[in-house]
């Protein structure tokens, strides 16, 4: 198949060749990101393969089936950035990659916490000028801390299994409830208990209509004052303009985070010699309890490389007239975890 790659990197070109080696299609990589502009790119090509931050509308998705594009393939198990009931009524099918490797990002969101907690990212640029008090840098120990983890699908098992070995006290909060993770330790409340109890909330969970802005200004209010708040899922769980007010005024202790809900005008560019417009990105930076990466949890040797073969996996089956398995369509995605 001819497969438009949008939004390729180096490393996409890298592990997509690899993985090609096995499936033969012919790849076209394109620096641009999908959008109502870039359209015209896919002309000619099969099928079209996006990542997190092109956009999926239901204007490209009619451009595209003029295109004459056949099938939509995602390089992330995200989806909220297409529009399935447009792909359904044109005709494209879409596929996914389901999972990649959950404990790239289950290691990340701990590598967060501790970074922010124990100011790794004050005391290494310090060092580096000169400067060796401790002043501004006291932790805490997570041992025998409150984490609450809303979400326990297979990232926030993973997430409960590496905190059981920090001596953390577990709770969890999901709709759908994972008895796994009950032999780490975790106890199942209800959200609202979870929010008053934690003294840390990580956050695992999709992004849908329910879950949009989970932490806002409802939640901020029935929070443990000083709780810690990581999240490495999707940037709209959280109402950034009201956890920046929870920082100012101390109800927040500490944040990080690898996603945000603006995060498509910033992540996956070099902007170093650019002024940043998003003033409310530009405040998050000011506090020093604040810990940002830019949607890196998932960039690991092993989830690239399933990535790349998942996703040609799903263009060689469709090509076959087979079904992968990792097919997306309104109906199957309803209860999506």
């Amino acid at each position: 198949m001819r497969i438009a790659v949008f939004s390729s990197r180096s490393y996409d070109r890298r592990f997509l060749a690899e993985a090609n080696a096995a499936h033969e299609h012919e790849l076209t990589h394109l620096e641009a990101r999908l959008d109502a502009r870039t359209v015209p790119l896919a002309d000619g090509h099969d099928a079209v393969c996006v990542f997190v931050n092109d956009v999926v509308d239901a204007a490209v998705v009619q451009g595209l089936a003029a295109a004459g594009t056949r099938l939509l393939t995602l390089r992330s198990a995200g989806f909220n950035h297409v529009d399935l009931q447009a792909a359904a009524a044109h005709g494209i099918t879409v596929a996914r990659v389901p999972a990649y490797s959950p404990y790239a990002v289950a290691e990340h969101t701990v590598a967060l916490m501790l970074a922010v907690e124990r100011r790794l990212h004050r005391a290494y640029n310090r060092v580096r000028e000169g400067n060796f008090a401790l002043d501004g840098l006291l932790g805490f120990d997570l041992r025998n801390k409150r984490v609450g983890i809303i979400g326990t699908g297979r990232i926030g098992q993973i997430v409960a299994r590496i905190l059981r070995g920090f001596g953390c006290s577990l709770r969890a909060y999901d709709v759908i409830r994972n008895d796994e993770v009950r032999d780490y330790g975790v106890r199942y409340v209800d959200l609202d208990t979870l929010l008053a109890e934690c003294d840390v909330i990580t956050l695992h969970c999709p992004l849908t209509p329910e879950t949009h802005h989970l932490i806002g200004e409802d939640a901020l209010r029935k929070i443990k004052p000083g709780v810690m708040i990581v999240n490495t899922s999707r940037g709209a769980l959280i109402d950034t303009r009201a956890v920046i007010e929870g920082l100012k005024d101390g109800r927040i202790g500490n944040l990080a985070i690898d996603v945000y809900e603006e995060e498509s005008d910033l992540f996956f560019e070099d902007l170093s010699d650019r002024v940043i417009t998003d003033d409310v990105f530009s405040r998050l930076l000011t506090f020093p309890n604040v810990f940002v990466t830019a949607h890196q949890a998932f960039f690991t040797e092993e989830a690239l490389g399933n990535i790349a073969e998942t996703t040609l996996a799903n263009a060689t089956a469709f090509e076959r007239g087979e079904r992968s398995g990792n097919e997306l369509t309104p109906e199957s995605v309803r209860g999506d975890r």
